[in-house]
């Protein structure tokens, strides 16, 4: 089958160009910006890229056209694909029939963690010799790979978005994923352009809910009142939860960080050695520990994995010290993402026995954040920074600094904000920078600035 892909240089939609082209299928694809590192690896997998939406592509006469869900209407190609009534899909329903299909689907859901859990039950698959396959939303540090065939009879991991299929389909994407075991991480509100309120989001979980077979297994947070809503409204599949109190059924965790140990129905399996810090990357193990036993790991396998997991990458992923600063890359953009993401930068500054202080860089760039539909939760979700720094790029449609008071500069000038950071920064400060978004290459920026001002320092 030749598939073109509209969007292609997506996360999600280059993860299925390169499924689809591993699984033999010829794959040619299009985005408005075709850039590294995606087009890069599309293209070492032999796909062939164009640049812009130019109706001529027409020309490919594909066998199927695959249709990304950031393409709108009002795309030249995408109109010129309905004016010839030639067959489209969406990328999750193509996944579905093309890839998922047979295999025992292991899905990740939930507003946080996704792609960390996702990361940690590829690897514990892995690592048991069970040669999975994976679609990541974002690149392990173990692989290059964000995603991977497998082998065909293997286990599937897969990143559950509850965001929409396509402009022709308004269901989330992972209701065509059709898991076998699936893991309900946590559940808040998001994605405020799409969905009007939490109530919205609780529908399309249980719609996932109600696709499982009644020998699968719903993996779910014991501490989430929405999700405790979403399977009130139907679950027909085993359940286990985890983050349980110590002395009560499901999977729970005990003791502080550096010594935690697993327990299931109260009785330990093992301690629970993780590089990344905070309790709840510990919790994103639990469940993935949890999700594993469904395909056969027993959980002590699963934990000597873990002990040697690498991480995932843009998940306080260090990018570099300079001026004795170190210089952290952080994905998170959800209030309770950016305070668990400060919480857990603090453990690690503890552990270390270091001095110095924890500088946090806010970029609110995904869509609920510049509506500023969650505006007042920063401030609190910020509070554990010793200083914060908010760069408003294009599309906020709020101003940070009539929100943000405490110890705050903000501004819509990267370059002044990078200036501002480098100016404050002191040798042993932690600068923590969160966007989910490439933040104008805030990274390089600050360690160039850093460098200058060690450099004229020193002379």
């Amino acid at each position: 089958m030749h598939i073109h892909i509209l969007g292609i240089c997506g996360t999600f939609m280059g993860g299925v160009a390169q499924l689809a082209r591993a699984a033999g299928h010829r794959v040619t694809g299009c985005d408005k910006n075709v850039y590294p590192p995606m087009s890069d690896a599309l293209r070492a997998a032999g796909i062939e890229l164009v640049e812009g939406y130019d109706p001529s592509q027409l020309e490919f006469a594909p066998d199927l056209w695959v249709i990304g869900n950031a393409v709108s209407r009002g795309n030249p190609l995408l109109e010129a694909i309905l004016e010839s009534g030639a067959p489209y899909t969406s990328g999750p329903q193509w996944m579905s029939e093309h890839i998922l299909q047979g295999r025992h689907v292991l899905a990740v859901a939930g507003t946080h963690g996704k792609t960390t859990t996702t990361s940690m039950l590829a690897w514990i698959l892995k690592e048991a010799g069970l040669e999975p396959g994976w679609l990541i939303g974002g690149v392990p540090q173990w692989s290059s790979l964000s995603a991977n065939l497998g082998r065909t009879d293997a286990p599937f991991v897969i990143e559950a978005d509850e965001y929409d299929t396509a402009l022709f389909d308004k269901r989330s994407k992972f209701v065509h994923y059709r898991p076998r075991t699936a893991i309900l991480n946590n559940l808040e509100y998001d994605h405020a352009d799409i969905f009007e309120n939490l109530a919205a989001i609780e529908k399309q979980f249980h719609h996932l809910v109600r696709t499982m077979p009644g020998s699968a297994l719903v993996v779910r947070n014991a501490r989430s009142e929405a999700l405790d809503r979403v399977l009130a409204m139907g679950c027909w599949s085993r359940t286990t939860a985890f983050d349980t109190p110590e002395n009560e059924a499901g999977w729970s965790l005990a003791g502080e960080a550096g010594a935690y140990r697993v327990l299931k129905d109260g009785s330990p399996v093992g301690d629970l050695r993780l590089a990344m810090p905070g309790r709840y990357n510990a919790l994103n193990a639990v469940a993935a520990i949890a999700a594993a036993t469904n395909v056969g790991v027993e959980p002590a396998t699963a934990l000597e994995a873990l002990a040697r997991f690498g991480g995932v990458k843009r998940r306080q992923e260090v990018k570099g010290r300079a001026y004795g600063c170190t210089v952290i890359d952080d994905f998170a953009h959800h209030p309770t993402a950016i305070e668990e993401t400060i919480g857990a930068v603090r453990e690690a500054m503890r552990a270390s026995g270091e001095p110095g202080r924890l500088l946090a860089v806010l970029e609110p760039r995904s869509n609920t954040m510049k509506l500023g539909t969650m505006k007042g939760r920063l401030e609190g979700a910020l509070s554990g920074a010793d200083a914060v720094y908010c760069y408003a790029g294009a599309g906020v449609r709020w101003e940070p600094g009539d929100v943000l008071h405490r110890n705050a500069f903000a501004t819509h000038d990267l370059e002044a904000l990078v200036a501002r950071i480098a100016a404050d920064a002191r040798p042993g400060d932690r600068i923590l920078c969160m966007s989910n978004g490439a933040f104008g290459g805030v990274h390089g920026k600050l360690l160039a600035a850093l460098a200058e001002k060690e450099h004229k320092e020193a002379k």
